[in-house]
């Protein structure tokens, strides 16, 4: 069982897409939805979901992958559910780049204060990060050196922020869901 988590534009049709990409690595794919505009509430919502995904599940080896706010979601209740991650382009920091998007963006910094002590360290083999050179969003150059030392990182060429096109990563996300 996959667990797809959206980023901030959740109507995108892009998901979908996604979605059936990831239908090649495991037919199971389930999309969870959330508000993107209320973090304590996402965190709530989300930890919900994909607890009673795993638990409605006999895959011994469920994977959370997210795109952008997703990707940021994807490592935190991987985490606390136990489970492998996929990060795609995530965004580390939302409390700072989504002023005047979102209702109430401090959230973040709080959630992140009440996370796990070095919670990657703890998290360090079960998660997974790609990430864009033509990110035109954010520095991925950042991303990487904030997460290198944690994470194996996969670089794409051709892909934007958005990551339309999973295909040339499908067997690398397979490899790792099942390793």
């Amino acid at each position: 069982m996959i667990i797809y988590l959206h980023g901030f534009d959740s109507t995108s049709p892009g998901n979908h897409e996604k979605v059936l990409q990831l239908q090649f690595i495991d037919p199971d794919v389930r999309f969870v939805n959330y508000s993107t505009l209320h973090p304590k509430h996402d965190m709530a919502h989300l930890l919900k979901e994909v607890h009673k995904a795993i638990e409605a599940s006999d895959d011994p080896a469920p994977l959370v992958c997210g795109v952008g706010l997703g990707a940021y979601w994807a490592e935190r209740i991987g985490f606390l559910c136990g489970i492998k991650q996929v990060m795609i382009n995530p965004n580390l920091h939302p409390e700072q780049n989504m002023q005047g998007r979102i209702d109430r963006p401090e959230e973040y910094q709080d959630i992140a204060t009440k996370c796990v002590t070095q919670f990657r360290d703890k998290n360090r083999d079960k998660c997974m990060v790609i990430l864009s050179r033509n990110d035109e969003i954010h520095n991925n150059q950042v991303t990487a050196e904030t997460l290198g030392a944690t994470y194996p990182i996969v670089w794409d060429e051709q892909q934007g922020h958005k990551f339309k096109q999973l295909s040339h990563h499908l067997q690398t996300i397979k490899a790792f869901k099942n390793a």
